[in-house]
């Protein structure tokens, strides 16, 4: 028996972006673990901290029991304290520490993936403790693992693997919640369309259709006169869609048409990462 092949792409994806981040972070010296990263509130250690961590509770080991400071500004709700506890945890670790537990965790992580026989509906223990499918507790780790590849790449001043596979997961998991932002979030108006033409690495056409009773709906088709349109490199879609820059700060890399506060609330509720 072997790894399902519908969470291959997963645990391919997973393994390429983590050998990144070993191969990013293992030759910095003690002061670049200190740079800030585009993670609110995170430097490049805390950011490895974090990655650690969900890789060792996706092990099963038991979270650490830490007191957080309570003068922590980027803290504001249980999720982020949620996650801030295996980072804060680490924050006086060394270099050779960090690169030394990553590695071994790593090396579990793998064997367990080897090992790994259930099928992608089989329930399992996520994080906070509940029950999730393993084929979406992959997909979540190989785009978390991605989108902190890039934090950590923009801190470094490495840029790279826009298209790898992590990216592809990444672009499929912020289009699944686009019709949320869309509909729901930005209350775009019932029997409308909303277009967004991204460019770059990764390319993409798609327009979100709200229908009658408000609900936003994912399509590949255009849609003539839509109500609002956004043209934008990939780059910037997914640090906007992950909260890493405000719409603001990337004004003159978004080209939009259609109702001004239609664009601007659906760029205000773009962000969809915790």
């Amino acid at each position: 028996m072997s790894l399902h092949p519908t969470l291959q792409s997963y645990a391919d994806a997973w393994t390429h972006s983590i050998d990144a981040i070993s191969e990013l972070v293992s030759p910095l010296v003690e002061g670049e673990w200190n740079r800030r990263t585009p993670c609110p509130g995170w430097s490049v250690r805390d950011v490895v901290s974090h990655v650690i961590g969900l890789e060792c509770e996706t092990l099963g080991d038991p979270r650490p029991i830490h007191t957080l400071p309570r003068d922590l500004y980027h803290v504001t709700n249980e999720q982020q304290r949620y996650m801030e506890m295996q980072v804060d945890v680490r924050r006086h670790h060394t270099a050779p520490e960090m690169t030394s537990e990553l590695e071994y965790t790593v090396i579990r992580r793998n064997r367990q993936l080897r090992n790994e026989t259930r099928e992608p509906g089989a329930m399992i223990r996520g994080l906070h403790g509940r029950e999730t499918a393993i084929e979406d507790a992959m997909r979540n780790r190989a785009f978390d693992v991605w989108v902190h590849e890039q934090d950590l790449r923009t801190a470094l001043g490495r840029p790279g693997n826009l298209d790898s596979p992590g990216a592809h997961i990444a672009r499929d998991v912020l289009l699944g919640a686009l019709p949320k932002v869309v509909a729901k979030d930005a209350g775009a108006p019932r029997s409308s369309a909303i277009v967004f033409d991204v460019h770059g690495p990764i390319e993409f056409l798609r327009t979100i259709r709200v229908d009658i009773n408000g609900r936003g709906t994912l399509e590949t088709s255009p849609a003539l006169g839509p109500a609002a349109s956004f043209a934008m490199d990939w780059e910037t879609y997914f640090r906007l869609a992950c909260g890493r820059v405000t719409p603001e700060s990337v004004a003159d890399r978004v080209k939009t048409e259609g109702d001004p506060s239609l664009t601007s609330a659906i760029l205000h509720h773009f962000a969809v990462t915790p």
